[in-house]
């Protein structure tokens, strides 16, 4: 069902989260990258992350379980394992090879106005839409029963004060407290690390885009417009829009006139953005982006709500991550 307001707070939660590492960190929320290197290059840089965005569950399971995703039933066969799995090695191959996915690419890619993260996303959400409608028929794209899925449902009471709480604080958080309080050192990068991945893995959940029926919903406009869920466009306009804002107005990484550098990171002493450019696209590049948008695809799934996942489903957390770490390895 379509969540204006669940998805647009939830955006608000994302936008806190990636901004917030790259203005105070200097770094850019790139799931993908950070899930595999804290597997196979642990680090102050990513493991705090990931913590973060894992111990986002208890918060909304504790306070709003309503918030958590009722997800399909899995692993009920020895087929659903290894698709499960196959699913996980092309998710783990298509964002090694693609340099990124949903949040690396179009959350912060494109607030950074970047020519190659526009054409990554370009390419994995158009495959992502034809396979999820394509594929099997469409049968992936569950409907909301007799009533359209564009029909819009409003958050109970307790779910409004916890999402609009959970907003406030980590505005004030990220815009007053860490540049008051911190001052630049590795172990104030590292409490903020986790508060940025707690931030985002709070807006998965709030904004929907963890429930991968939801997500798949969202392509669903192109062959069945009564499944169509339009909410995860607010992710555009609460998410990606401040972004941009954010960016254009702050300029990291760019240097001002008479070459004197321009405003450090709060709590780092330099960017580590992104270097590549248009002309680093090679076929892995492309071929990266098809096979991310084909696990997105089927699945409605993508690296971040998939660690969301592993916590809240054990045993498809296994199954999936031992073949996205597989997949990582080619």
């Amino acid at each position: 069902m379509f969540t204006p307001i669940h998805t647009s707070l939830g955006a608000l939660l994302l936008f806190q989260g990636s901004s917030g590492l790259l203005l105070h960190n200097g770094a850019v929320f790139g799931i993908s990258s950070l899930l595999s290197g804290s597997v196979f290059g642990p680090s102050r840089d990513n493991v705090p992350i990931v913590a973060g965005l894992v111990s986002s569950v208890a918060p909304v399971y504790l306070l709003a379980p309503s918030l958590i995703p009722s997800y399909p039933a899995s692993l009920h066969s020895w087929a659903s394992v290894a698709s499960t799995f196959g699913v996980g090695c092309l998710l783990g191959w298509g964002t090694k090879n693609g340099r990124g996915c949903t949040s690396g690419h179009m959350l912060c890619g494109l607030s950074r106005l970047s020519a190659r993260s526009l054409i990554s996303t370009a390419v994995f959400f158009t495959t992502a839409l034809l396979t999820a409608n394509f594929a099997a028929g469409g049968s992936n794209i569950s409907s909301c029963g007799a009533i359209p899925c564009y029909t819009p449902v409003y958050p109970s009471s307790s779910e409004l004060v916890f999402m609009v709480t959970a907003t406030v604080i980590s505005s004030i958080t990220n815009m007053l407290i860490i540049p008051r309080v911190l001052r630049p050192s590795v172990e104030a990068r590292t409490v903020f690390s986790f508060l940025a991945g707690l931030e985002f893995g709070m807006g998965l959940l709030i904004s929907g885009m963890a429930d991968p029926a939801k997500v798949l919903r969202f392509f669903a406009f192109l062959t069945d417009p009564s499944r169509f869920d339009p909410s995860l466009a607010l992710i555009i306009v609460f998410g990606i829009g401040p972004s941009l804002i954010t960016f254009l107005t702050k300029k990291p990484g760019q240097f001002v006139e008479k070459g004197k550098p321009g405003a450090k990171p709060t709590l780092a002493e330099g960017w580590r953005l992104p270097t590549a450019t248009v002309a680093d696209i090679d076929w892995r590049f492309m071929a990266g982006a098809v096979a991310f948008g084909l696990a997105w695809g089927l699945r409605g799934v993508c690296p971040g709500p998939a660690i969301l996942r592993t916590v809240l489903e054990p045993a498809w957390g296994l199954v999936t991550m031992g073949g996205y770490m597989l997949g990582n390895l080619f």
